[in-house]
């Protein structure tokens, strides 16, 4: 396996605008790094410069410590797995994943060895007879995955895999690609749109919007400490709330919202820094989990009471989603589903205000 290093990547068709602007990071030797944004932000983009499937407009790219700017698809040993599998629908699963090696000229022994091999990794001996229209989504999924395993390339590259599955079967070929990492000890960069992926695959996320890395963290760390609006609204589902407000800084540090319909005392960490933050104004993120029901304990200082009038409920089965309307805005709590309150009734809901994040309305970056 290989490192990867991206220094200062650029992509522009037309000299002007940029698809993706000075992207740096390393993927280091075994390591599983995920890139993730919207739709459009430059992820994939991204992958087939690394692919060699995109010229680079500007910037260097490294695999294994060697410049590969200019190096054809072909010789920079990288297999990549796409979105719409792209398996030959007149071939058997067998000769799918051998089609690769066969243009290289491999021996039919090794051929027939490095099939039976990844083949009994993806648990397909069964299907290696048939071809694609008789297997389901996740197995011809898993096909691919195949075609690429049996190349031992130097790097796996997977843009937005598992798009094309449904619910359930996402969950299964997500364990199924992080056991195989664990298995193959590869180094995998890993396109997704999807957070959830990303949070529960990735050891490294990049987070990426329009075309420009935003934040490149653990994905604990990336939830916890979010470096600005973007990305502490883009990690976690159901998103985080955000409210903008004013500082009243007299005896006692309060935050209260610009039509008054959430007025909360400030505690933990952040409130001595909100003490000598010049601005007044503020917006405010609180996470769903942040806003419980269950009356809070003597201990709990923290928590402020807010009594709200509930718009939605969605019982998810061990948990509940509760919506309501904070100064006309949308806001979500997530709660244990003990009881299911009924829509359109008034409820108590208690704030952890130490769990709140802060964020300069102008610049939409994180105070901290």
């Amino acid at each position: 396996m290989a490192e990867v290093l991206l220094k200062n990547i650029s992509k522009s068709y037309d000299s002007q605008n940029f698809a993706v602007r000075d992207i740096t990071f390393e993927v280091k030797e075994r390591e599983f790094v995920v890139l993730v944004g919207p739709s459009g932000c430059g992820k994939s983009t991204i992958l087939r410069m690394i692919a060699g499937l995109e010229d680079i407009s500007s910037g260097d790219l490294f695999i294994d410590g060697q410049k590969v700017n200019k190096l054809p698809p072909k010789d920079r040993n990288i297999a990549m797995v796409f979105q719409n599998y792209a398996l030959y629908p007149h071939m058997t699963v067998y000769d799918n994943m051998a089609f690769g090696l066969k243009l290289r000229k491999f021996s039919k022994e090794e051929i027939k060895k490095r099939v039976a091999e990844a083949a009994k990794i993806l648990e397909l001996e069964p299907y290696l007879e048939r071809k694609p229209k008789a297997l389901s989504g996740g197995q011809r999924q898993r096909v691919a995955v195949g075609r690429a395993i049996v190349r031992k390339p130097k790097v796996f590259l997977f843009d937005e895999p598992l798009s094309n599955l449904d619910a359930k079967m996402r969950v299964q070929m997500r364990t199924e690609i992080s056991r195989l990492h664990r298995q193959l000890e590869a180094t995998i960069i890993y396109v997704t749109h999807d957070q959830t992926e990303a949070m529960t695959m990735g050891n490294k996320i990049v987070v990426i919007k329009d075309g420009v890395i935003n934040q490149i963290d653990t994905p604990l760390n990336l939830y916890n400490c979010p470096v600005n609006k973007f990305v502490a609204g883009f990690i976690g589902s159901p998103s985080m709330n955000f409210i903008e407000g004013k500082l009243i800084k007299n005896d006692c540090l309060r935050f209260r919202s610009n039509l008054g319909g959430l007025e909360i005392k400030i505690n933990g960490d952040i409130k001595e820094k909100l003490k000598t933050y010049k601005k007044d104004n503020i917006c405010i993120g609180i996470r769903p989990e942040e806003i419980f029901d269950s009356t809070p304990s003597k201990e709990n200082s923290y928590a402020e009471k807010i009594s709200v009038k509930l718009d939605v409920v969605e019982p998810m089965g061990n948990e509940i989603f509760l919506y309501f309307q904070i100064d006309e805005q949308q806001f979500v709590s997530r709660i244990p589903a003990r009881t299911i309150p009924l829509t359109g009734s008034s409820k108590n809901l208690w704030i952890d205000t130490s769990k709140i994040h802060f964020f300069d309305i102008e610049t939409e970056f994180t105070i901290t």
